[in-house]
This record gives structure tokens, C-alpha cells and sequence, in this order.
């Protein structure tokens, strides 16, 4: 049988990602970070991590993973 014949499929739904930052599916963001509100943005030679307000102005400042978690709330 096709999809359409099981009426109400999950795989014939379009997904809502309108509310999701596209940046969150690329390897140099730090998703708990970023969902949490802050930049997330990480510095592949250091690993170290932005935790300034999404989408901030300016250049990225660099924290250490242990603050990196704080400002997300772990």
C-alpha cells in the first residue's frame, strides 16, 4: 500500500522547523547552548563556546566548556 492509503502518516506530514534555528543541524554550534537563548557558537580550535545572546552583535566571546554548561543550565 502507498502512504496516502493509511490516511493520517507521519512520513506524509510536512514538519514545522519555522520556530527552530537553522544553525542548531551544523557541527560548530553547541546545542544545549543555543537553546537555551545564547550564541552557541563554538571555536573548533579551542572548544570553547559563546554563551552571548543569540544572533549578538559584534564578535563571539569564548567561554570554557564548565561556564559554557552553567549558562545553559546544567
Amino acid at each position: 500500500m502507498n502512504s496516502h492509503e493509511y490516511g493520517d502518516s507521519q512520513a506524509s506530514r510536512p514538519q514545522d522547523h519555522s520556530r527552530e534555528r537553522a544553525d542548531l543541524r551544523t557541527g560548530h554550534v553547541r546545542e544545549d547552548v543555543a537553546r537555551s537563548g545564547r550564541c552557541g557558537n563554538v571555536h573548533l580550535a579551542t572548544g570553547r563556546t559563546c554563551i552571548l545572546p543569540a544572533r549578538h552583535h559584534g564578535s563571539c566571546e569564548f567561554v570554557g566548556s564548565r561556564e559554557a554548561g552553567e549558562a545553559a543550565g546544567h
